[in-house]
């Protein structure tokens, strides 16, 4: 496949942005000879949390790790179920089952994609049994119903787990996502908002205990070197991946909101076209990790787009219910997940990241509506 005029994403232009720096800063990291577990990962820990506002981050070796973690440091049950949804990346199910519990799937609101807190309601009234935890994933950038999640949780007393893996930066209220509920789990893979130049990931916590148990348990369950006082795995964040952050971070307060102004440019050029354009959540800021839009003819669609050289992507095409490796042996709302099966038909992405120019933006808008109307 060749590749596309207009990329759907480009971490290689992040990169080249900030190429000086962050070339010398893995030279200097290089050249130091200390590569995992050092300063720059101390360092990258204290920038996040303060960023975010947690008194807590710990460095794990990618986004899946960060969920299986938080898990583990709840120290569920084998029979505990984790209730989250199934239009998300297939990592937030494959960590649950990581840690040893099992998922409980609930569908989505129709227009933000993110968990029904009324689906939440259901499940939590007439559970299978005993539920672990809860995992809202805010997708696309922006927060999930935490005005409706998070009571729910707290009156069953089940601890919250956000899955901030694309939403670095946005906010709930007053609040960064990630600080809201009792663990915030980020991806930092290049794609993302914050990006490395490999896997990286990170939890943050205001609890001292589950901090320090997040500690141990990427390392093996060690507290001493080479004693594990808990069955843990090896998870660690790299000081390059580390160094390179600490240089991205400062920047992406700036990128997220180039990412809303291509945003509100989308918006404004495709508004009329017939197709479904992305829902702001009241009270919170959206920082486009994608910009999705929605058509019954997506397939079409996304086929005349390539054909005008404009990449997209499917986030995501199946929802994990139905995927070989879980259908019919996962547990679901028995009221079914209409919505998670209507969006995986009808979503597409376009191109969105920082360094995509006006005209660029200008052009994908011109051919989306060519092909709508071709």
């Amino acid at each position: 496949m060749s590749t596309p005029a207009i990329p759907q994403s480009d971490p290689g232009a992040a990169y080249r942005a900030q190429r000086s720096e962050i070339d010398a800063t893995i030279a200097r990291v290089l050249a130091r000879g200390w590569y995992i577990l050092g300063e720059e990962v101390a360092g990258f820990e204290r920038d996040f949390a303060r960023y975010i506002g947690a008194k807590h981050a710990i460095g794990v070796a990618n986004g899946t790790d960060a969920l299986v973690l938080a898990l583990k440091a709840l120290d569920l049950r084998r029979e505990d179920y984790v209730v989250t949804v199934a239009h998300t990346a297939v990592a937030t199910v494959a960590a649950i089952e990581l840690a040893g519990a099992r998922p409980l799937l609930v569908d989505v609101e129709p227009a933000g994609y993110a968990m029904d807190a009324a689906a939440l309601a259901r499940v939590l009234k007439a559970p299978p049994g005993r539920i672990g935890a809860v995992i809202p994933v805010h997708l696309y950038g922006q927060a999930a119903d935490l005005a409706g999640i998070l009571p729910l949780a707290h009156e069953h007393g089940i601890p919250v787990i956000e899955d901030c893996a694309q939403s670095h930066g946005a906010r709930f209220g007053e609040r960064r996502l990630g600080t809201l509920g009792d663990l915030g789990c980020f991806s930092l893979y290049p794609t993302k908002n914050l990006g490395a130049l490999g896997d990286g990931g990170i939890v943050v916590t205001a609890d001292d205990a589950l901090a320090e148990r997040l500690r141990a348990l990427r390392e093996y369950g060690w507290r001493a070197r080479y004693v594990s006082d808990i069955p843990g795995m090896n998870s660690r964040l790299d000081e390059v991946q580390a160094a390179v952050l600490r240089v991205k971070l400062p920047e992406l307060d700036t990128g997220n909101a180039r990412r809303a102004a291509i945003a509100d440019a989308y918006d404004r050029g495709l508004a009329g076209s017939g197709l479904g354009l992305p829902w702001r959540r009241p009270g919170a800021n959206h920082v486009f990790h994608q910009y999705v839009v929605r058509s019954p003819g997506r397939d079409r669609l996304r086929e005349a787009l390539t054909a005008r050289g404009i990449g997209t992507n499917i986030h995501y095409p199946v929802p994990v219910h139905l995927q070989p490796a879980y259908r019919g042996r996962i547990a679901l709302d028995p009221a079914g997940l209409p919505e998670s099966e209507a969006a995986a038909r009808e979503v597409l992405s376009l191109p969105l990241y920082p360094q995509l120019d006006d005209s660029a933006v200008a052009r994908v808008i011109v051919a989306a509506r060519e092909a709508l109307t071709g």
